[in-house]
């Protein structure tokens, strides 16, 4: 059934739109009334996405194919637009692909962000939602981490990028710079749309454990490398709190109808995403074979620097203030992503 949308809103510019969290977002966004104005280099997505989006929504989503520190190209599609709010997701994102490229993490993930900072208060658009990451609280001592939980130094390049451009949001508020932002600290984003028409398609060797297990179940890639089995955890596997990418993707409209009805002055709040469950790697495995009866291969690998023994969330601020938290389970996000790589294969 064609879902009814409205265009006729506002306009929320979607920085990295065409990537696997903003792609999801930019459908929740429209299904809520808004609308999604995209820029994407596509140096991380495939432009098959728009495609995707086109037959979900109806309709074809604008968007920009351009770099996101291009502030010449954000003037003109905030001028030309009236943005009324962004949701900023452009950043590279792979821990590991960062300890090994520290510059281009550094150059790409801050120097987006300082550029539309600056169109943005040039052009007196407060709303700013934030894509940030569990990781800016690096090795946690206690679970599951609140917002309170103290910012230790970051595990990885990627995550002190995070890490830094919190800082620079905070510090911009603090000096009375007209932005109203949320930092909104995610967990594992994994799933697909339940259609099946987009999903996570990163260029090349995935970087994230979910991507590469479906594309190693459907034979297309080695077994996955399981980087450590020796972790001070209840089954010596890693453990992370792995979110639907729909739930996710609901939190950020939440978290900007939040902004929008806030009182127009500077103000800088920090939220938790997450579903508050731990899920060691070895049972994120064996959820997968249940759901899907497909065989996993692995093997195990020496621990990869930059990965944290444990972390998950308490979402419970989301909760009581936006109204958002996380439900769907494991097995549906797991049962979606498979769908969408049995999809690709056609």
């Amino acid at each position: 059934m064609t879902k009814i949308l409205r265009y006729d809103s506002m306009n929320i510019l979607v920085t990295g739109g065409a990537g696997f969290i903003g792609s999801h977002t930019a459908v929740t966004l429209a299904e809520a009334g808004y609308n999604p104005i995209l820029i994407d280099d596509f140096s991380n997505a495939e432009p098959s996405v728009l495609d995707g989006l086109k037959s979900i929504l109806g309709r074809a989503v604008t968007c920009y194919h351009g770099d996101c520190a291009d502030r010449n190209l954000l003037r003109q599609i905030v001028s030309d637009f009236k943005i009324s709010g962004v949701i900023h997701f452009a950043a590279f994102k792979a821990v590991g692909e960062s300890m090994s490229d520290p510059l281009n993490y550094y150059r790409n993930n801050l120097g987006t962000t300082l550029a539309l900072i600056e169109v943005m208060l040039e052009a007196g658009v407060s709303p700013f939602l934030f894509s940030s990451s569990c990781t800016v609280y690096g090795i946690p001592e206690k679970m599951p981490v609140t917002e309170e939980t103290p910012v230790l130094p970051a595990m990885s390049v990627y995550g002190n990028t995070k890490q830094i451009g919190e800082e620079i949001l905070q510090d911009t508020v603090a000096a009375g710079k007209k932005l109203k932002v949320i930092l909104l600290r995610y967990f594992n984003p994994i799933g697909a749309h339940p259609s099946a028409l987009i999903g996570e398609l990163p260029r090349g060797v995935p970087g994230n454990i979910v991507p590469y297990m479906t594309q190693a179940a459907a034979g297309l890639r080695p077994p996955l490398t399981v980087y450590g089995n020796d972790y001070n955890t209840p089954d010596g596997y890693g453990v992370r709190d792995y979110i639907h990418v729909m739930d996710l993707a609901e939190a950020h409209v939440a978290a900007l109808k939040y902004l929008l009805d806030k009182p127009d002055e500077p103000q800088c709040e920090v939220f938790n995403a997450g579903t508050g469950r731990g899920v060691s790697v070895l049972e994120l495995i064996q959820s997968f074979e249940r759901v899907t009866g497909v065989k996993m291969p692995y093997q195990i690998g020496p621990r990869r620097s930059g990965d944290v023994p444990m972390v998950y969330a308490d979402a419970g601020k989301a909760q009581r203030v936006l109204g958002w938290q996380a439900n769907r389970s494991l097995d549906e996000a797991l049962a979606d992503v498979w769908r969408w790589q049995q999809h690709l294969l056609k």
